[in-house]
């Protein structure tokens, strides 16, 4: 199997920014003459957050809140909490992707203890076809089926996160085996 069959680049970086540059509008406009706060889920949402404050014309504040999950019933935890207080203010969920929705509902249980004015999610990918428990999803970039994704914030093994496109792994087995045929597929797309 070569490694274009392996792996697919399924959203190419002109058409990643283009749709982000879309949510920024959007939220740009909701969110007129408040000051919200982006609250970025590390580490899978630092490139979407990033380029989706750039792209949103509108005063914000920027954190960061760290997930652990413990033991088979995947229970959320808080590793590392944002420093700013959230109460009465906007906040903007920033996530990567969302699929069962499990980690989502905890997180938002976590922060609607701490009385924002308002609580919205912005996800670059939605899995929808694995959700389980039902989770609001304010603003989604994308919806996707049930690929293992890498690539812009998502990994394997820590690996992949900066790559500036979505790709898809369609032979697991054969990527686990040969990960490096990703980077070889990355490289041969760029030129």
């Amino acid at each position: 199997m070569t490694a274009s069959s392996t792996v697919v680049e399924i959203v190419n970086p002109a058409t990643l920014r283009s749709r982000i540059a879309e949510l920024g509008a959007q939220l740009s406009t909701e969110y007129a003459g408040k000051v919200p706060v982006f609250v970025g889920i590390l580490n899978g949402s630092v490139p979407f957050l990033a380029d989706l404050t750039r792209s949103a014309d509108l005063e914000l504040e920027v954190d960061f809140l760290g997930l652990t999950r413990f033991g088979e019933g995947g229970r959320v935890d808080i590793a590392y909490d944002c420093a700013t207080d959230l109460t009465d203010r906007h906040v903007v969920l920033v996530e990567d992707i969302v699929d069962t929705g499990l980690t989502l509902s905890s997180l938002r249980g976590m922060i609607e203890i701490r009385r924002p004015a308002s609580l919205a999610t912005v996800t670059l990918i939605d899995k929808s076809a694995r959700r389980l428990v039902d989770v609001p999803l304010e603003y989604r970039g994308f919806e996707v089926g049930d690929e293992f994704l890498l690539g812009y914030g998502m990994d394997w093994e820590n690996a992949y996160r900066n790559l500036p496109s979505l790709w898809a792994v369609m032979d697991f087995a054969t990527f686990v085996s040969d990960p490096a045929c990703l980077a070889r597929a990355a490289l041969e797309v760029r030129r």
